[in-house]
């Protein structure tokens, strides 16, 4: 894996943010993550598929996020660009959601499409908070 943002202790890149992809080199099941930040605030921003193999280390990534000191007061995760998510994916959101709200961390879900619809099949988007717009969960 290739892993590159200080958030998830490896070198920046220009954007500021980070890509993780899987060994393998198969683009279909890779995912990239990049991490803006603000004073207060993180976005992370995902891109590709988040599956048994990717989960890790999104899980590593938010929770080197969320268990920062000073905490930041809100994290939004933008799956807008996720072609799709697996079992293991969600679940990794919604631990990273429990480590949020015992930090007393807002913690927001942005996405659309058939990623977007799942959740809401689910019933899992409600738990999450709503984003600044109202939009999203």
């Amino acid at each position: 894996m290739n892993v590159i943002d200080e958030s998830c202790n490896q070198d920046r890149t220009e954007q500021g943010g980070h890509r993780l992809k899987r060994s393998g080199g198969d683009l279909a099941s890779s995912i990239e993550i990049a991490v803006d930040r603000t004073a207060a605030d993180a976005v992370v921003r995902l891109r590709g598929r988040i599956d048994v193999e990717s989960s890790p280390d999104l899980r590593d990534c938010l929770r080197t996020i969320l268990l920062k000191d000073p905490p930041p007061q809100a994290v939004t995760v933008d799956l807008a660009e996720v072609t799709s998510i697996e079992a293991s994916g969600i679940a990794t959101l919604v631990e990273s959601l429990k480590v949020a709200r015992h930090r007393k961390i807002r913690f927001h879900l942005r996405a659309q499409g058939s990623v977007l619809q799942l959740f809401e099949s689910t019933g899992f988007l409600a738990l999450f908070d709503k984003d600044q717009d109202g939009k999203g969960a």
